[in-house]
């Protein structure tokens, strides 16, 4: 589907959709107990479908009931017994590294399939402890297929290419009869997720300690039923939080400035973008001032020019909200640096941000593992610019789209159904013009 924009500022309050990164985790939980749990706000965006198919594919129940989805956990059945399944991932990267671990432990073998750039995604840091603790695996023909059991003991993963690994695994090592340690041989990027997985377990009555060496995971523990509601997603917020910035006048509403989500920390990236300090002068471990400006000297009657630097480790899906988001800031510099991982999302973004920013008229440089952006005041648009079937991409593109002189138009636009269906709905209720055309 295609969708050309009008271009025009937005205005109204939206709530964003629920977390995606939390609905995964609780799901997966969930299927884990011996009981049922009921979970409510969950969006059953193409990604938690997935996951929760997969989850029945292993013998959990679900059903939906006044609004709530009911998990019927596994319980004291796990190990199960019976065939290989096979589970369907669809485009979602968290379901798939999720699932590896806890598919061992209850099926002793599963097949993954998917579909886009799922299966050239990066696996190997499972591969590679699957080599050291005699677990076997093939994939073949876009069908990976693992088998064997997974034993207490102490596993070490390199962190800087996923947390999605470390997740998978704390699922699945606490079910064992023995303790475990999990560890990172590299600095662990988005602890922050890891430490949501960690909140989720603590739900379910499951404990984890963080210790000088690692992960430090009882043994012999049970996930309990529980009954929680799916925080809003501060992933996609950011996406609004970004309009709110370039001159929509739209107010996010639903959001929790506690939540452990690290994708908060949008707040603090878009003070530093409009060149603010941070509330009471913190810095954080995550963000700083590059030392010295762009190179352009600034014009005589424009806006004073000034450097930010934003580390993206640790949150990275929120790149192509912060890059519309600097490229409509007349004056600011910004340096997203430490992104060499978004190579290997649904698209390569620091490509895809490129390309379809500059074909917006914004100036941006690719380098191997950061994006460089000149902020302007508006984008000249009037082109047709492709979601590379990456659904931060269209969702990018519509953001920068209000602040363009001319129509934009988003090929592959449905690709926002993989995390966030009614985008368009809700784009349109803030005033958004836009016209649909079929394929």
């Amino acid at each position: 589907m295609k969708i050309t924009i009008t271009p025009t500022l937005l205005k109204g309050t939206i709530t964003p959709p629920p977390s995606k990164s939390q609905a995964h985790r609780l799901l997966i939980a969930a299927a884990l107990s011996g009981g049922v749990s009921t979970l409510r706000h969950v969006a059953l965006s193409q990604d938690i479908a997935a996951t929760l198919s997969c989850l029945r594919a292993m013998g959990a129940g679900a059903a939906e009931r006044e609004g709530a989805l009911e998990l019927h956990g596994l319980g004291n059945s796990i190990p199960q017994a019976g065939p290989s399944p096979l589970l369907d991932c669809g485009e979602s990267g968290s379901t798939l590294r999720f699932l590896i671990p806890v598919a061992l432990l209850v099926c002793g073998e599963a097949r993954f399939t998917g579909r886009g750039r799922l299966m050239e995604r990066p696996l190997g840091p499972y591969f590679r402890l699957f080599d050291e603790k005699g677990i076997s695996y093939g994939l073949e023909d876009g069908v990976l297929t693992v088998k064997g059991r997974l034993e207490p003991g102490e596993y070490r993963l390199p962190g800087d290419v996923s947390s999605q690994f470390f997740s998978g695994l704390l699922f699945a090592l606490p079910l064992l009869k023995e303790d475990s340690l999990l560890a990172s041989t590299t600095r662990l990027e988005s602890v922050g997720y890891v430490n949501m997985t960690r909140q989720v377990m603590e739900h379910f009555g499951v404990e984890t300690k963080w210790t000088r060496e690692g992960i430090f995971i009882p043994g012999n523990q049970r996930y309990c039923p529980a009954e929680l509601i799916v925080e809003a997603d501060w992933s996609q917020a950011a996406f609004w939080y970004a309009a709110a910035g370039t001159g929509s006048d739209v107010t996010v509403t639903g959001m929790d400035e506690r939540s452990i989500q690290g994708d908060r920390v949008i707040l603090d990236w878009g003070r530093m973008i409009r060149n603010e300090p941070l509330p009471g002068g913190a810095k954080g471990l995550i963000w700083g001032r590059a030392g010295s400006g762009p190179a352009a000297p600034p014009p005589q009657d424009g806006p004073r020019r000034y450097a930010v630097s934003i580390d993206v480790s640790h949150a990275p899906d929120l790149v192509p909200p912060a890059a519309a988001w600097g490229a409509l800031t007349p004056g600011c510099g910004l340096y997203l640096k430490n992104a060499a991982r978004l190579r290997m999302k649904e698209s390569d973004r620091l490509a895809t941000v490129t390309e379809v920013l500059t074909a917006l008229g914004a100036e941006v440089m690719e380098e191997p593992d950061r994006l460089i952006i000149q902020g302007r005041e508006t984008l000249p648009g009037g082109v047709t610019v492709d979601s590379h079937n990456d659904h931060r991409i269209a969702m990018m593109a519509a953001i920068a789209a209000t602040r363009c002189e001319q129509p934009v138009t988003v090929a592959g636009a449905e690709c926002v159904a993989k995390s966030y269906p009614n985008f368009w709905e809700d784009y349109e209720k803030l005033g958004g013009r836009i016209v649909r055309q079929e394929d």
